[in-house]
């Protein structure tokens, strides 16, 4: 007998849903999220399993990763596809929801998703750790800004290494003022710190990156941006063409047909929201720093009809599809320069 399982799971919990081949539930129950447990679970199932379905999110690809490292059947499943598919229940639990989980299994209405390997993990907490920490940065010196505001105390555009200087020379003779600033200045000063240490540690991966070093000798692409990409994808052997990155990346524009309707919106925004990101910057220096080349005379024609906005997003799409040619072929960028006409 075939059996689908569907777990919903949860920080602590894992609601646990398995149907036969002919749509019958014959056991609901909540185990542990821990790889043990389930595990054990579904090696003690009376059948041959022949789908475990998980949601993708934070835990599901550690349990994903126990489970096929013994054999099991696993699936990460694509989240926006099962959120939209578990709408339609009037009411929702963790139990319902493994059932839908489960039944979208058995009937094959899901997109599978790759799970990213440990090394590739590794790199996205670092760039996450280098992101929390430049943003909270960001954070304190616009609190300090706004602070001072309300005395008519205006720091205006100063560079990073001049900032603490700046707020030093506002608030001096003010002991309130300097009682506030002081504390947010050093915690300040300790985040530039960290912030240093990762971006060295960030740099120093890149360039020991073969992939990294061949996907940086294009304009516009430094050490994040390449370890950014190069994380997300993961496995470039897992598109069949190139072209199929920028749609993965949500760089496409979004359709809405239905009958006589047909509206074309804005980029889908599907995918990696911080890839997204990274190409978008990565086009934004292209098109405004740097010698020019084929990529960049091709978005500025596209900006001369379309606007720059545009002409953005759609130099970040190209950029992804050269990128992931770059990494198949095993080529660098080339510089030459399209015709103008």
């Amino acid at each position: 007998m075939k059996l689908f399982v569907g777990l919903d799971v949860s920080l602590a919990k894992t609601a646990v849903c398995v149907l036969t081949e002919h749509g019958e539930i014959i056991e609901e129950v909540e185990v542990a999220s821990e790889p043990e447990p389930l595990i054990s679970l579904l090696q003690g199932l009376e059948g041959t399993v022949e789908a475990v379905g998980l949601e993708a999110g934070p835990l599901s690809q550690w349990l994903h990763r126990a489970m096929k490292e013994i054999g099991l059947p696993a699936v990460l499943m694509e989240t926006r596809q099962v959120k939209g598919a578990l709408k339609a229940m009037p009411i929702k639990t963790d139990r319902r929801d493994a059932e839908g989980i489960a039944r979208l299994l058995h009937l094959g209405w899901f997109r599978p998703v790759h799970c990213k390997s440990v090394s590739a993990q590794e790199v996205r907490a670092v760039l996450a750790a280098r992101k929390a920490i430049q943003g909270n940065m960001i954070a304190l010196e616009m609190s300090l800004r706004g602070l001072l505001r309300n005395f008519g105390l205006k720091v205006g555009a100063i560079s990073r290494g001049r900032f603490e200087a700046r707020i030093w020379e506002l608030v001096e003779g003010n002991t309130m003022l300097e009682a506030a600033a002081e504390p947010m200045l050093r915690v300040r000063a300790a985040l530039r710190q960290e912030l240093a240490g990762l971006e060295k540690l960030v740099r120093q991966i890149a360039f020991e990156d073969p992939v990294c070093l061949r996907l940086m000798t294009m304009p516009g692409v430094g050490a994040v941006v390449a370890l950014t990409f190069r994380s997300a994808v993961d496995d470039p052997s897992r598109f069949r063409s190139s072209k199929n990155v920028g749609p993965w990346v949500g760089l496409t524009p979004s359709r809405s047909q239905s009958g006589e309707r047909d509206v074309s919106g804005g980029i889908t925004k599907a995918g990696d929201v911080n890839l997204r990101r990274a190409l978008c910057q990565a086009a934004t220096v292209m098109l405004n720093r740097g010698r020019g080349n084929a990529l960049r005379t091709w978005a500025s024609h596209v900006a001369k009809r379309r606007g720059r906005k545009r002409a953005m997003v759609a130099l970040a799409r190209r950029i992804a599809v050269v990128l992931h040619r770059m990494w198949v072929d095993g080529s660098t960028f080339r510089m030459e320069i399209a015709p103008t006409n």
